[in-house]
């Protein structure tokens, strides 16, 4: 999959042009910034968005240099997905189906990113802090540097670990769960020697333009432990989201109740 990446990459701009589109709602969409007009500041990142599920594209509908392994990978990591939501439901004192009866494991994203050599990396970010706006991601990268997680209001490294995938917790398990379980911020750094490469598979809902509302979980809420956060669908959520940029604070505040 990382091969696939540089492939794609790798190619000239004309090959590449072939795909660019700041329409988020085509099937593939290539660009830099998805937020170039909202965000407070650019990224120092390119990337390539498919909505890969519920419904897998045929391979004329990808790009050629690495269509085959992009349904593969997406195939795997759909099944990963499942047995990785089993487990939350259970943490969560659920039964183990609940997340997926929900439907939390039906829909995919994929995002490629390339993330260039830069010249002058203390002057900027390859992705500013953010959370990420769906049930949950599981990330695969190379073995360059970059990422960095918040945690106790410090920045740590995020090693490297051959052969392992980083999983987030997204903004939306954060609503459902009723603040059970919290997105984690991250962020990702740039570096003047090499460039970096990384596959972000985004689980949320199968149809991003469903009506089907997401609230907090019925058996999580109480008397004593009310709802923290209104009902909303996966693309109201995903809209704001969009709108607002990777400008450093949490779009769940805007859900709050």
């Amino acid at each position: 999959m990382i091969d696939g990446v540089r492939r794609f990459f790798g190619q000239d701009d004309e090959e590449r042009k072939k795909w660019y589109t700041r329409d988020l709602k085509a099937r593939v969409v290539y660009n830099s910034n998805f937020d170039l007009y909202s965000a407070l500041s650019a990224n120092w990142r390119d990337t390539v968005y498919c909505e890969m599920g519920p419904n897998l594209p045929q391979p004329e509908e990808l790009p050629a240099v690495c269509s085959d392994i992009m349904i593969e990978y997406t195939q795997q990591v759909l099944k990963l997905g499942r047995s990785l939501f089993q487990l939350l439901s259970e943490a969560l004192g659920l039964k183990a189906d609940h997340l997926v009866d929900m439907k939390c494991a039906d829909g995919i994203a994929m995002l490629l990113h390339y993330y260039p050599e830069c010249p002058q990396p203390e002057l900027t970010l390859g992705t500013s802090k953010h959370a990420d706006s769906d049930f949950l991601t599981v990330l695969l990268t190379d073995q360059v540097q970059g990422l960095q997680v918040l945690y106790q209001n410090q920045w740590v490294d995020v090693p490297f670990v051959p052969g392992a995938l980083v999983v987030n917790i997204g903004d939306l398990l954060q609503l459902v769960s009723n603040d059970r379980f919290v997105s984690a911020e991250h962020r990702v750094l740039v570096n003047s020697s090499s460039p970096r490469v990384s596959v972000a598979c985004f689980f949320r809902h199968g149809t991003i333009r469903s009506t089907e509302l997401y609230r907090p979980i019925e058996e999580l809420v109480s008397e004593d432990n009310p709802p923290r956060y209104r009902a909303t669908t996966s693309e109201e959520y995903i809209t704001h989201f969009n709108s607002k940029g990777l400008d450093g604070t949490s779009a769940l505040s805007h859900f709050r109740v």
